[in-house]
Parts: C-alpha cells; sequence; structure tokens
C-alpha cells in the first residue's frame, strides 16, 4: 500500500467555523493532504465540515519542462494567494483520441519520470490518467492520485489495478452513464481495496455533438459518500467535429463557478499559456492568464457556501 507522500504538518480541524484559520496557506504547507480531503470533504460527512476547495489544473498532456513549470508554478501561487489546495495533472499518454494522427504524449516511462520531477519541483501533489491495467503499478510511483478516464469508468479490471495500487482513485464518469450508474464504480474499487475515491463530473452526450451537464446528477453524486470534482474544461467539449473535438472554451468559467455553488469539493481546469500552441485539447483548453483571477471568483464563491 502506498501512503500518502504529502502531508500537512498539523492536521487542523475543518468545520465552518474555523473556516479562516483552516484557509491559512502557511498551515497548508504548499500541499494537500490526501487523507485528509478523502476523510473530510463535504460529499463524505455531509454539510458543515469542509476542507479547502481543490483545484486540479495543469496541461492536457506533458508539454514541455518550461511550459510544464510555468503552468504548474502559475496555478500553484494562486491557489496559494487564494487559500485553495491544489493537484498538478498531466497526462503521459492520450490513447482515446479522436485521430491516430493526434498527439499521444512522452508515454509511460519518461512521462512518469516527468510528473516525479514536476511533483518534487512545485511541491505539490500530481496526478495522471491509466489507461491500461499494467500501467497502474508504474504511475502509483509517480502519483498522488490516479485518474481513470470517463470512457474506461466502468472497465473492472483498470478499477482494481488502480485500487491495488493504494493510491487515490478519481474516476470521470462516463459521458453515457446516468450519475447513479457510479455507485457501480465506487463498489469496484472500494472491493479491490480503495479507500480514497473521488467522482469527476465532464457532461454527458445527449446526440447533438455538445456535452450537457445535469447539476441535478452533480447533486446525486455528492450523495454517495467520496468526493465530487467538476471537469468544468472538458465539459464544454463538441465531439464529433473532425479528427478532433471542437468545444466553447468560453464557457468554462460560467461552469465552474456553477459548480462551486453546487458544493463540489474540486475542480478540474485544464490551461496553457498558448491554448492554440496547446498538443491537444486546443478547442477547450484555458487561457493560463486568465485563470488566477477565475481562482478568486471560485475562492469567493466557496467562501458563501462554506458559510451559509
Amino acid at each position: 500500500m502506498c501512503a500518502p507522500s504529502i502531508e500537512l504538518s498539523d492536521k487542523i480541524g475543518c468545520n465552518a467555523n474555523e473556516y479562516d484559520d483552516y484557509f491559512d496557506w502557511k498551515k497548508l504547507k504548499m500541499a494537500l493532504d490526501t487523507t485528509l480531503f478523502f476523510s473530510q470533504s463535504p460529499s463524505t460527512l455531509g454539510p458543515g465540515t469542509y476542507g479547502p476547495l481543490l483545484i486540479i489544473a495543469g496541461p492536457c498532456i506533458l508539454e514541455s519542462d518550461a511550459i510544464n513549470m510555468r503552468i504548474g508554478e502559475t496555478m500553484r501561487d494562486a491557489c496559494a494567494k487564494h487559500g485553495l489546495s491544489f493537484v498538478f495533472k498531466a497526462s503521459f499518454d492520450k490513447a482515446n483520441r479522436s485521430s491516430i494522427k493526434s498527439a499521444r504524449g512522452p508515454g509511460l516511462e519518461r512521462g512518469c519520470d516527468m510528473l516525479a520531477k514536476l511533483k518534487s519541483a512545485l511541491g505539490v501533489p500530481v496526478t495522471t490518467d491509466i489507461h491500461e491495467p499494467q500501467q497502474a503499478a508504474r504511475a502509483a510511483q509517480a502519483v498522488d492520485i490516479l485518474q481513470i478516464p470517463a470512457f474506461l469508468a466502468r472497465q473492472t479490471d483498470l478499477l482494481a489495478a488502480a485500487a491495488a495500487t493504494g493510491r487515490a482513485v478519481n474516476v470521470k464518469k462516463g459521458q453515457f452513464m446516468a450519475p447513479v450508474e457510479m455507485v457501480g464504480a465506487i463498489g469496484k474499487l472500494r472491493e479491490s481495496g480503495a479507500k480514497q475515491i473521488m467522482l469527476t463530473e465532464r457532461g454527458t452526450f445527449f446526440g447533438y455533438h455538445r456535452l450537457v451537464n445535469d447539476f441535478a446528477g452533480v447533486g446525486d453524486m455528492m450523495q454517495m459518500g467520496v468526493p465530487v470534482c467538476f471537469d468544468a474544461t472538458h465539459s464544454t467539449q463538441k465531439p464529433g467535429e473532425g479528427e478532433t473535438s471542437g468545444g466553447n472554451p468560453h464557457h468554462a468559467p460560467l461552469l465552474a463557478r456553477a459548480a462551486v455553488a453546487a458544493g463540489v469539493d474540486a475542480i478540474f481546469l485544464e490551461c496553457h499559456p498558448d491554448p492554440a500552441a496547446s498538443l491537444s485539447d486546443r478547442s477547450t483548453i484555458q487561457l493560463l492568464d486568465r485563470m488566477p483571477a477565475l481562482l478568486g471568483q471560485l475562492a469567493e464563491i466557496r467562501r458563501v457556501v462554506v458559510q451559509k
């Protein structure tokens, strides 16, 4: 079993009355205690018990060292300013691209080495997605949270392999699945030994080339006893528009604000200094320079939710 690799020096209580003290970033040590997050989220313990809103952010796939660090440092420092927890996200391989010609990433070995170095350099937890059971053990050596792609949310062997590593597991809800069906993914993970589980909403297919977000469904997932994350960037995708998916990236901030108001535990944002030059998801990825202001808005909305 892999214990969480980044911990708080002091595990501070997270009820609403201690909100301001808990958001002292010096106490957070620029890091997320995964055990604390997964055990004390509102979705786990119910209303009135809150930790910092978690931001999972980074490029779609690993880019150059300079770009990865620029994104990581910008998001880390903006989260620090606004009292938000931060996990750096990037993929070592995107096996589910629309076209065989699309960029895939550096691959498992080199990608995991890059993620481990970023984790050390940034001083924050990292996450990446896996597509095959045999990738789980190697990825778990480098990251704190293993992500299961939406199209693979029902793959029993993949879920079991991720759970067996002892790492936290974040499962994206399939675009083809009703929220209630995610109970099955939770059950598979728990029966395979997972202790730290999160679900992510990223939109649902309704047959007209645009993903739709059902916030009542998000509420249903928040009743399942595990933290819930909202993927604000992939939710703006317009699949089926050619060799790459289209998107409405200007809607991502709106969706992120709505999700925080709904009470989710985490927000997923892909960002890049130059979206047009991104190696993947150019149609939905967010401009990095706009993210600090958005994080400030999300922090203010979270404050209202916590204090109500």
